[in-house]
């Protein structure tokens, strides 16, 4: 079984997460990211660090063929924001309502892939990943069920960073952010926001 130093979900183009993998190696880092070009973006980005394994694929709750939406490499220059290319979502709509003054994104900006969905458990099993430092989530809306699918009794996880914004719809929080957090609390976390975005999930 193995201990990872750094494990990130929603890995985009791994320039935002470049001192943090640098931080923890050599221990194991493992990226994962479902958009093609993004993953191909963090190998040239990451080209320089030895001992980061990229996973190109989707985590759900349950494993099934779906369809992830995702923007364009030709539309993301077009669009004039960095952030765009970390979007991705099995929503369709999530994609474009994100659509403002500044952020003119439209269907023609937006491809699709069909992708194999894995549980959390499926990654930990191939990995043999007994403990993890620091898990980083920012999928998109998508954080709520890989949360909810974790079981912290047959894996330690130290530190948990994710983004709440969008846990129960469109910039919308709700009763899913409750529960999480109920379930964190449960299984020994400290919670607290350390912006408008990511909540920090520390263990006691």
């Amino acid at each position: 079984m193995s201990k990872f130093g750094l494990v990130v979900l929603g890995a985009h183009i791994g320039i935002h997460i470049k001192d943090e993998v640098q931080e923890v190696l050599p221990e194991k880092v493992l990226l994962v990211e479902p958009v093609p070009h993004n993953v191909e973006a963090i190998k040239s980005n990451l080209a320089d660090l030895k001992g980061v394994t990229v996973e190109q694929v989707a985590l759900t709750n349950r494993n099934e063929t779906k369809n992830f939406y995702f923007v364009k490499n030709t539309s993301i220059h077009k669009l004039k924001k960095h952030w765009s290319s970390g979007i991705g979502s099995f929503n369709k709509q999530h994609l474009l309502d994100h659509k403002s003054k500044r952020f003119k994104i439209e269907e023609e900006d937006i491809d699709k892939i069909s992708i194999e969905t894995i549980r959390f458990k499926d990654l930990v099993e191939k990995y043999q990943i007994k403990q993890i430092e620091k898990l980083l989530i920012d999928v998109e809306g998508s954080e709520y069920e890989i949360l909810s699918d974790i079981d912290f009794n047959s894996l330690e996880i130290k530190k948990i960073l994710f983004e709440y914004k969008h846990f129960d719809g469109f910039k919308k929080t709700g009763k899913k952010l409750e529960e999480i957090l109920e379930k964190l609390n449960k299984n020994g976390y400290e919670t607290k926001k350390i912006d408008d975005e990511n909540i920090l999930a520390t263990k006691n």
